[in-house]
């Protein structure tokens, strides 16, 4: 397929790189030159504009959005003069599942289609496969859907429903990810509070032979282990929240949901910013592998 990919951070950039080995055509636009020349260099057309990319494009064209939420509408109302009726665009970002229903339905209204993906993985699953949850009309994944199996680890992709559904999958997902993730932190903060002198990363790797709890989290926390130490001293014991998991919380209300886990987890961020502790580093941690920032300096702020 050919297609316009705006957005070239760390998601962005891994992406079109495995599209590109994937035979795909893609214009690039991205604020940051350097990174378009760089991925420029790997095959991909670049763009100086919005508009250029759309003239560079044969209609119906193709736009796939990898940008944080905040820039979704200023992106789209940058774009939307040089689209035309039959053209389609395809949000991947974290965006709020409402908002991606509103989307679609004022794009329905002048003909362009619309599609929300939901992205799992972080660079690395961008790079090599990652886990994406759509949402939209069903013809319209279907025509696409060669494009989201390319991106995607085997079986990694799948149609949610109508238009909101893929980035609600991907919200309660990351709500999910606090509760385990929370689990995680308080478990080895006890461990390391024992008498016992445990080397949690070996605990860590051992975990990750095929117990309940082998998962990539659980991993990632080895890793986190063997490069910062056992204290995780350079890391800060404040953990952030990107909006998410606020959000699951607020649907589960919404709905009438208990979902005490994901709240206590969500709540455990929120008090971090003025009480760290070891629970909070290991959130950190953990942050710092899948959004892959590097920590190296305390109270760094992560992704």
């Amino acid at each position: 397929m050919k297609l316009g990919y705006i957005g070239l951070g760390k998601m962005g950039f891994n992406m079109v790189q495995r599209l590109l080995e994937k035979n795909h055509t893609v214009v690039v636009f991205d604020k940051n030159k350097d990174a378009v020349k760089k991925i420029s260099k790997l095959g991909a057309k670049s763009a100086d504009s919005l508009k250029s990319l759309a003239s560079a494009l044969k209609p119906p064209r193709l736009v796939w959005l990898m940008v944080p939420h905040g820039a979704v509408n200023p992106a789209l109302k940058e774009l939307m003069p040089f689209l035309q009726k039959g053209d389609t665009v395809i949000d991947a970002g974290n965006s709020n599942y409402k908002e991606s229903m509103r989307r679609a339905m004022e794009l329905q209204k002048i003909g362009i289609n619309f599609l929300d993906a939901g992205v799992s993985g972080g660079p690395s699953g961008a790079r090599n496969g990652a886990c994406i949850m759509v949402g939209g009309k069903k013809e319209l994944f279907k025509k696409y859907e060669k494009l989201f199996k390319d991106l995607s680890v085997e079986n990694g992709y799948g149609y949610m429903g109508k238009s909101g559904a893929g980035h609600f999958v991907k919200m309660v997902h990351n709500g999910i990810e606090y509760g385990m993730m929370q689990a995680l932190a308080e478990g080895f903060s006890l461990m390391k509070s024992s008498d016992f002198n445990l080397d949690l990363e070996k605990i860590a790797g051992l975990y990750n032979h095929k117990s309940v709890i082998e998962s990539r989290l659980t991993g990632w926390l080895k890793e986190e282990n063997k490069k910062y130490g056992r204290d995780l001293k350079k890391i800060s014991g404040s953990a952030a929240h990107s909006g998410e998991g606020l959000w699951t919380v607020k649907e589960a209300k919404k709905l009438g949901i208990p979902v005490p886990v994901i709240k206590e987890a969500l709540k455990f961020r929120i008090t971090s910013q003025k009480n760290p502790s070891y629970a909070g580093q290991i959130l950190s941690a953990l942050r710092n592998q899948f959004c892959g920032h590097e920590v190296k300096i305390i109270n760094k702020k992560l992704c």
